[in-house]
């Protein structure tokens, strides 16, 4: 049989009552993304023809933070009105798909665990069945406690006969372990159909989509099964305990991955948070209380020290960072030391061997190879030679209340202790400030310079 184009469709239009909160529960975190980003990101890597996500309560913050992880032109939003449950969200999609001839896989935005090999697998299976295909092919797995989920129901050849709700099974069928998941692949033509003969006669007055296979099989059409056998891939996201209880499971697996796959100590698996997206090289020692999260990368042999968190950053080989520092988009070359208590901002980049003491904050600046900028002291919008050394309490006073300007330190430069650099400035090659100087004007290279404002005192020889 000639496979039809997939198209993937995501529910993603509620707003998840039980989450307690004024936010979309689609646009809650997970391992540091939106849920309907890692469902998205899962379906991208199927590459459909199209994507359509129906969106409702803050249908504009969902529609962004979908944009942030698929191409707008493969990404259609459909909005859902009235929240009438998931056969009307899928309803509402209907003008775009009804005449698309495609499959059609159905997800939820907050089911974000399903694999993108597992969905593959339900697109074959649906595509193969009885060597027809199937009008619709749903996700099935059996859990030890059941409780709330829609059982699914098969006759006596084991073929699938119908869903039955928790609040609408007899005693017997309540005993069955294995639930439906939720997440459906279509014959797109026929689903629609099926739609238009579902009823809202129920307690809620609402359209259901798990009514729909029903539907289809007494019609005649085909229904297949396509079970799971991991039931972490289907949970979903209804309130604050389960979100924290799958962030658990994500950060475990994360820290076993490292701990195993590629030789990372952890003095404290328990007590570290590792997001799944970073990686850590071979002979790192990560102590406790250390948060690591989005595409962060250290090197080999690095320590990482007690209530440090790092985002976003690249860390090189031989790092020692000492606790309670906190580094968001830095990145640190091989054999770097840094903290305790020091501060990395976006844009900040560490040479070979440099050195980032205690309380030093350091944004949108280079530091150059083996150059120090030990105690207290702030860098901000600077580039900073090598060699060079930042005495305590220097500050780079980058900001004139309009606009910010840079400061450029050139190779073996002595900063002395509480230096203002009033900026734009240069300090050339090998010259010295002395303590409390207050720099408004360029430095040539070798002088030494003392004073509020600074002022030249002599040119240094070459040996001094």
């Amino acid at each position: 049989m000639d496979n039809k184009p997939l198209d993937v469709l995501i529910l993603a239009a509620g707003l998840g009552t039980r989450m307690r909160s004024d936010i979309a529960k689609v646009l809650h975190r997970l391992d540091g993304r939106p849920l309907i980003n890692h469902v998205c990101r899962t379906a991208a890597a199927l590459a459909p023809r199209r994507v359509y996500v129906v969106v409702g309560h803050q249908g504009n913050e969902v529609r962004d933070a979908v944009l942030e992880e698929l191409e707008d032109e493969h990404v259609e939003f459909v909005w859902q009105k009235e929240q009438l449950g998931t056969g009307d969200a899928v309803n509402a999609a209907r003008e775009h798909l009804e005449s698309a001839g495609s499959e059609l896989l159905v997800l939820s935005g907050d089911v974000p665990m399903i694999k993108a090999e597992t969905l593959a697998g339900l697109v074959r299976q649906h595509q193969s069945h009885r060597g027809k295909g199937a009008a619709c092919t749903l996700v099935s797995v059996e859990l030890a406690d059941p409780t709330g989920y829609g059982r699914v129901i098969r006759d006596s050849a084991g073929l699938f006969e119908k869903i039955v709700e928790q609040k609408d099974g007899t005693e017997e069928e309540l005993q069955i372990r294995e639930i439906n998941a939720g997440i459906y692949c279509f014959d797109t033509d026929k689903l629609f159909d099926a739609l238009a003969r579902v009823s809202n006669d129920n307690a809620q007055g609402e359209y259901y989509l798990t009514d729909v296979p029903g539907v289809m099989k007494e019609a005649g059409e085909a229904v297949s099964i396509f079970k799971l056998k991991d039931g972490l891939e289907i949970e979903g996201i209804n309130d604050r305990r389960q979100l924290a209880a799958l962030e658990r499971s994500i950060r475990r697996r994360a820290v076993k991955r490292l701990m195993l796959d590629f030789g990372v100590t952890f003095i404290d698996p328990d007590r570290t948070y590792v997001a799944g997206s970073v990686t850590v090289g071979r002979d790192t020692t990560i102590y406790p209380n250390v948060t690591l999260e989005g595409q962060t990368k250290i090197g080999d042999g690095c320590i990482i020290r007690s209530g440090t968190r790092i985002a976003d950053s690249k860390i090189g080989h031989g790092v020692e960072i000492k606790d309670n520092c906190v580094i968001d988009n830095a990145e640190i070359a091989n054999r770097c030391t840094i903290g305790p208590m020091a501060h990395l901002r976006p844009g900040a980049r560490l040479e070979e061997g440099a050195r980032i003491g205690n309380f030093v904050e350091v944004k949108k600046s280079v530091v150059g190879r083996n150059s120090k900028v030990n105690h207290l002291s702030y860098i901000g919008d600077a580039t900073i030679g090598e060699d060079t050394n930042i005495g305590a309490g220097t500050i780079t006073c980058n900001y004139d209340g309009k606009n910010k300007h840079r400061t450029e330190i050139g190779n073996r430069v002595k900063i002395g202790s509480d230096t203002m650099l009033v900026a734009p400035v240069k300090v050339g090659d090998g010259s010295v400030t002395g303590a409390g100087t207050v720099v408004t004007t360029d430095i040539p290279p070798k002088t030494l310079v003392v004073g509020a404002p600074g002022r030249p005192i002599r040119s240094l020889d070459e040996k001094d």
